[in-house]
């Protein structure tokens, strides 16, 4: 099976590569030009795209791969930025349609559990999306977009919706790396707020393993949440965080608001992953 990866070499993408080679996949990596590749990605098959200004035909550029695993997205961390409806969103479909127009049959993207805005529980992929930043809602402006591709153009879509991750590689601005900071730096307290909202976090070696697998299983998925499917308290998993690695630091809760974009408890329901992956199993992978 030959797989394609748009996006890399961001947080996500370091970890589907690793995940790839354990699996001992032939890969193409999608870069943009201006990437500096780390010397790891070596011995990988390396096609330098700007999504922007993409080719005709990318797919035959890409020497045809069966799957396109599609991670690249510009315009983050900053959620509310016009950018992505405004110029992420058309150059996205434009080189996705090209990509199934030129003869890509699965597909495979990476969207968010911004999608499901505001709502409060357990969120499965059958609840309506209400995104209400720019970036859910183009994330799922692109979904519906690629749903009506298919009816003109048939090809297998798998739609992830990432929950919270976490792990090597992530953003600094990002929970975890901020912790390792403050410890680092020797501060008695870490500032954070009250704690109490209830999120889906998963390690993001574990979300490439579920994205991989996903993609192998070259099917009409649909959308599937990638997530843990169990709610914890941001106030538990730091607690856990400072307790598995013997970190001596204090919180001072409340010091910062709850963020206004954000339900106070949500998580995704994992039923239609475990399928999946127990359908990828069945078939010997």
């Amino acid at each position: 099976m030959k797989i394609a990866v748009t996006g890399p070499t961001g947080f996500v993408g370091q970890h589907v590569v690793a995940e790839l080679e354990r699996h001992l996949i032939s890969t193409t990596l999608i870069c943009l030009p201006s990437i500096e590749l780390p010397p790891a990605f070596a011995r990988h098959t390396v096609v330098y795209i700007d999504l922007k200004n993409a080719p005709a035909k990318p797919f035959d550029l890409m020497s045809q791969p069966d799957v396109l695993i599609h991670l690249a997205w510009g315009g983050l961390p900053n959620y509310n930025s016009l950018h992505h409806f405004e110029e992420e969103l058309p150059t996205q479909y434009r080189f996705l349609k090209a990509m199934v127009e030129s003869g890509l049959k699965n597909l495979l993207v990476t969207g968010t559990c911004f999608e499901y805005g505001m709502q409060s529980g357990p969120l499965s992929e059958n609840s309506e999306t209400r995104p209400n930043n720019p970036y859910g809602f183009a994330k799922d402006s692109l979904r519906h977009q690629l749903e009506y591709l298919q009816q003109v153009r048939p090809f297998n879509l798998t739609w992830t919706r990432l929950f919270y991750l976490y792990g090597e590689g992530q953003a600094e601005n990002s929970l975890l790396p901020q912790l390792k900071r403050a410890v680092e730096r020797g501060d008695s307290v870490f500032r954070m707020s009250g704690g109490e909202q209830l999120r889906d976090y998963l390690p993001v070696a574990d979300a490439a393993k579920y994205l991989v697998s996903l993609a192998m299983t070259a099917r009409d998925n649909g959308i599937v949440n990638v997530c843990s499917g169990k709610p914890i308290s941001v106030r538990t998993l730091v607690e856990g965080w400072i307790k598995e690695n013997d970190w001596s630091i204090d919180l001072d809760l409340g010091h910062y608001s709850y963020p206004e974009y954000e339900a106070m408890a949500f998580w995704g329901t994992r039923d239609k992953l475990n399928r999946c992956l127990e359908l990828q199993r069945s078939d010997g992978w």
